[in-house]
């Protein structure tokens, strides 16, 4: 056999034997644990509460093509995850072929000054995936129409849209037993080197032993690392959600775009009486008592079929975001220590780049 080959076989059985530790089960670290579990590695997911993480609060919007700024680390890792996810959702479609991405996305805003803002956007990026959307635009008249206002104005971009959340982790966790990758519902309390290992130790005083350890749990991260020598900072950012059930016959949800966006808050359309509102930014960890008034603060004055409306539902998720440096922290700590968290809102957008990343760290270190 040749050398090459002889390394390959080599790295494959090294992989096999090495023993990664994720700790977190969000989406990042199904991600983490799908790409390198497909790789030949031994994966074990540490998480105490697996449904009570943010990825399951999150709406699922994916807006990568219509960032606008397209320079920079933040629109790299975006535009791997525009590239990557196509291939990710024909290889999870093996394990739920309902998975999709629903396009196009809408970004609409009442405010003249943005609205010249998307326009010059598109007009320098000359991107045939992103189009204005004028107010005569048939999509911004049915809008505006079931709004009661005649000001909106914004773009389109054919290329973003919207993955179900909650269908998605299902997804991966069909993948994962599958796989049958081990899940240990505990709460790790420490992590230490020991050797050229490294041990994990759980809430009841257990220790798993690992290769490597990926922290991928949100706020909780930072308190397994060395504060002085790696400084990182996470604060929480709470977003809310309402489902809104419409009784009203005065306005037809199914004549809207399925999800859109108006001055930050996400609208999704789920039936012809239910919608889902979306996205409030709050610094803190506990929601604020008018969700309601302030998910619907978009619009000058209320339709009465919103007023009418029943909130069916109502949820919210904890996000982390970086204090000090942009978001998401995708660092290697030391050997075998990997952080990937901190993604504020774009945890499932930017999760196929994310784990690409980590692979080739995972393949470095052990190789």
């Amino acid at each position: 056999a040749s050398i090459s080959n002889i390394s390959m076989k080599s790295l494959k059985e090294n992989f096999q034997k090495a023993h990664i530790v994720i700790i977190g089960s969000g989406i990042i670290g199904k991600f983490n644990a799908l790409e390198l579990s497909e790789l030949g590695f031994c994966v074990t997911i540490i998480d105490p509460a697996q449904h009570k993480n943010s990825s399951n609060a999150a709406l699922g919007l994916l807006m990568g093509n219509m960032y606008q700024k397209r320079r920079g680390r933040s629109w790299d890792l975006r535009k791997q995850s525009i590239e990557l996810w196509p291939q990710w959702i024909a290889f999870l479609q093996q394990f739920n072929n309902k998975l999709n991405i629903e396009k196009p996305l809408i970004q609409l805003t009442t405010n003249e000054e943005k609205y010249k803002k998307l326009e010059k956007f598109i007009y320098e990026n000359n991107d045939k995936n992103l189009k204005i959307l004028e107010k005569d635009s048939i999509l911004i008249k049915n809008i505006n129409k079931a709004f009661h206002t005649k000001n909106l104005k914004g773009m389109i971009s054919f290329k973003d849209g919207r993955i179900n959340a909650t269908s998605l982790l299902k997804t991966l966790d069909k993948y994962l037993k599958y796989k049958k990758i081990n899940i240990l519902q505990q709460e790790i309390i420490k992590i230490r080197k020991l050797n050229n290992h490294w041990i994990s130790t759980t809430k009841i005083n257990e220790d798993i032993k690992s290769d490597m350890v990926i922290l991928c749990n949100s706020l909780k991260a930072v308190n397994l690392i060395d504060y002085l020598t790696h400084n990182i900072k996470l604060k929480p950012v709470l977003g809310q959600a309402i489902e809104l059930d419409i009784s009203d016959e005065e306005v037809d949800l199914l004549s809207l775009p399925k999800q859109f966006n108006i001055d930050g808050k996400n609208i999704i359309i789920k039936s012809k009486n239910k919608l889902i509102i979306g996205s409030t930014d709050e610094y803190n960890t506990k929601p604020g008592k008018n969700t309601f008034e302030e998910l619907t603060d978009f619009l000058d004055k209320k339709p009465s079929w919103i007023l009418k409306g029943k909130i069916s539902k109502k949820w919210f998720g904890i996000r982390s975001r970086p204090f000090g440096e942009p978001s998401p922290i995708m660092k290697n700590l030391e050997d075998g220590l990997i952080i990937c968290t901190g993604f504020y809102k774009n945890g499932i957008l930017l999760a196929p780049a994310c784990s690409k990343w980590v692979v080739n760290e995972v393949k470095n270190y052990l190789s």
